[in-house]
């Protein structure tokens, strides 16, 4: 529990202000350059990408700046951002479009409701529940047709977002029906999640659980489980529906129990003596996720844990052993994240979605510090 609030809301505004400096430094520096992760802790390398999905967390990362300053320097750097993969609303080749535009254009929106800017929004979400396939009930990974991840829960606002605002009810229908599916075949019983499911193409039926970045395909993958938190948690506010809410609380208890008291997990719990013990970008995912939790269970108890555990990772986060503050020439702004430790991507490193989950935690923890309720600008208002 955190005892000084003042002190912490203090250290949350030399977070900012250091985020602020390295963003300035990597968009100055490196103009309308997308990094992923860094390599010792330089964001401009040749290592490889594997796939390309996290374009909208560094315009995300500027509309929060935005948001958190009122500079309207932030603002015209967050639009150019997001203008410059506005081409991605119609990629139906991956599955990711929510971390390209809930982050970016739902931000922009948010700030300017015009027409143009929402029709990129929608176009988005519509593009996303396209690749929705009958025959299984899912929505399939960029991997191939016949698999579907766990991250995708994380895509799925997108999608309900879009039917609602165009009141198309298969859109909706289907969105849903994704979320069913992944809970079913992804969710295990435990609360834990797999990060892969593989489905027969031509039956529909479900063949067996995988993993591309766990330890093993029976194990959980840390960034995959607050995927699924958050995920869920964003299915419920959509929907109401109370099987999601379930399942989000389930996956949190997991996380709860497996995660030292710190609240910062390693890339898979079940991993024996892992090299690299800590994974910032999952706890920093778990954080956001927590306090959208706290907003949205029905047991008072359950929400006045879950909002002081977020806090509790923050206040992890903060200290120097993440925060790169204190770390010379260190270019991304958490350390010891993780991108694909098994295939050596941005491992032990600053990773986009890290930071930009980090930012967006840090100004839900300033509106409740301040008696407000969470900012949550890339979640619905249902």
């Amino acid at each position: 529990m955190i005892q000084d609030t003042a002190a912490f809301a203090d250290r949350i505004h030399a977070a900012f202000d250091f985020a602020g400096q390295q963003l300035r430094h990597l968009i100055t520096t490196q103009p309308d350059f997308f990094p992923m992760y860094t390599r010792e802790g330089k964001w401009k390398h040749g290592g490889e990408a594997w796939t390309n999905w996290c374009e909208g967390f560094l315009g995300g990362q500027l509309w929060l700046m935005f948001t958190y300053t009122g500079d309207v320097w932030w603002r015209d750097q967050a639009m150019r951002y997001s203008r410059l993969i506005e081409d991605r609303k119609l990629d139906n080749t991956v599955h990711d479009l929510g971390f390209l535009f809930w982050s970016t254009w739902k931000r922009w929106h948010e700030h300017a409701p015009e027409d143009f800017i929402h029709d990129v929004v929608i176009a988005a979400g519509s593009t996303a529940g396209s690749r929705f396939r009958e025959k299984g009930g899912y929505l399939p990974s960029f991997v191939s047709q016949e698999s579907s991840f766990i991250d995708i829960m994380m895509n799925v606002g997108i999608i309900f977002y879009a039917a609602r605002q165009t009141d198309n009810c298969e859109l909706w229908d289907n969105a849903a029906t994704h979320c069913l599916t992944t809970r079913r075949y992804l969710v295990r019983g435990d609360g834990s999640s797999a990060h892969e499911g593989i489905f027969d193409t031509e039956t529909g039926e479900f063949l067996r659980q995988t993993t591309h970045q766990g330890w093993r395909d029976d194990s959980s993958w840390a960034r995959g489980l607050t995927w699924a938190i958050y995920g869920f948690g964003t299915a419920f506010r959509f929907t109401e529906d109370s099987r999601f809410l379930q399942t989000a609380e389930a996956c949190a208890a997991f996380y709860l129990e497996h995660t030292p008291a710190h609240g910062v997990p390693p890339n898979d719990w079940a991993e024996p003596n892992p090299t690299h013990p800590h994974e910032s970008s999952a706890a920093a995912i778990a954080a956001s996720a927590f306090l959208q939790l706290a907003e949205i269970t029905s047991d008072s108890l359950r929400a006045i844990r879950y909002q002081q555990y977020a806090f509790t990772i923050l206040d992890t986060l903060l200290g120097s052993g993440f925060l790169a503050i204190d770390t010379p020439h260190w270019e991304g702004i958490l350390m010891q994240g993780m991108y694909h430790q098994s295939k050596g991507l941005g491992v032990n490193e600053s990773v986009m979605w890290g930071d930009y989950f980090f930012l967006e935690v840090l100004l839900d923890a300033l509106h409740i510090l301040s008696g407000r309720q969470a900012y949550g600008g890339a979640r619905p208002a249902c």
